[in-house]
């Protein structure tokens, strides 16, 4: 695995690379509070068949905050920068894994490029308001809307190590076996103030993706792309509402469900690389 930066319109956008360039090309979108090293375990398994390609979004992770003249903190503008970083770095057909909030920033690439879409895996990302655990939903509504120092002050508080662990163990098969380092080295990040603002400004912005989730259904049902589902049923955000919806806009899609919770690759890299390369490779 090789790690790199990259220059993205005067950003310093972080990401990790494997695998031979003249192969498929997976671009791995991974989930809040977290960062590219969330894949650490999938991309070794995935190389060998794939190139392997995972972005750390604007102020998370090792890559820098923008400064809000530059890219708002905004699902519009974060999938902007990502949608030129991948055309940097992977111009030809693209499979999109879509977990948590890199769902809209992947969704919005492929509606802005369909026909370079070759598949999609989503991963406890959901594209209907069902998909949703109502009570954490009108959290997220309350906090949205025009910012207030008191609003940001609460919204920092999902940019903690407290609220990561709490993700990764809540719904796990095995919570006490959890590696510290998933939440470990997203501590860095939120160690810097720039970054931990920027996240819980973009986080302020999730409801807005609601308002697509209509013409992000209208693709799915229109394109019928290639689709893998890979589920952590016991999610506390998500719910298997959303994997099921996915199933029934995409028949053909495969959809398999895990005992494990928001980030279910913590506990099955293996098996889910195994469906990736049966889907995509084989």
């Amino acid at each position: 695995m090789n790690f790199k930066t990259a220059d993205v319109a005067g950003l310093r956008v972080f990401y990790r690379e494997a695998g031979d360039p003249s192969k498929p090309t997976i671009v791995l979108l991974h989930g809040f509070p977290s960062s590219s090293y969330q894949f650490h375990d999938l991309i070794p398994r995935l190389a060998d068949r794939f190139r392997v390609i995972a972005p750390d979004y604007p102020g998370m992770g090792y890559s820098e905050a923008a400064d809000p003249t530059v890219l708002r903190p905004t699902f519009d503008d974060v999938a902007m920068a990502i949608d030129t970083f991948i055309a940097q770095r992977a111009p030809g057909p693209l499979i999109l894994y879509l977990h948590d909030i890199g769902g809209p920033i992947g969704m919005r690439i492929a509606m802005a490029h369909p026909e370079r879409i070759a598949g999609l895996i989503f991963q406890n990302f959901t594209t209907s308001v069902e998909g949703w655990n109502p009570e954490r939903l009108k959290v997220y509504e309350r906090l949205g809307g025009p910012e207030t120092p008191e609003k940001l002050a609460e919204t920092e508080q999902f940019a903690t190590v407290e609220r990561d662990m709490f993700l990764h163990k809540k719904g796990a098969r095995q919570p006490d076996a959890m590696n510290p380092d998933n939440w470990a080295i997203d501590a860095y990040a939120f160690s810097i103030a720039a970054n931990r603002v920027f996240m819980s400004r973009l986080f302020m912005n999730l409801t807005t993706n609601i308002q697509h989730y209509p013409e992000w259904t209208a693709y799915l049902k229109d394109r019928q792309p290639k689709t893998l589902i890979v589920w952590g049923r016991n999610d506390p955000l998500i719910l298997p509402a959303a994997a099921e919806f996915v199933k029934q806009v995409v028949p053909a899609a495969e959809l398999r469900y895990f005992d494990g919770g928001h980030f279910v690759l913590d506990e099955y890299a293996d098996a889910i690389a195994e469906a990736i390369i049966e889907m995509f490779s084989r």
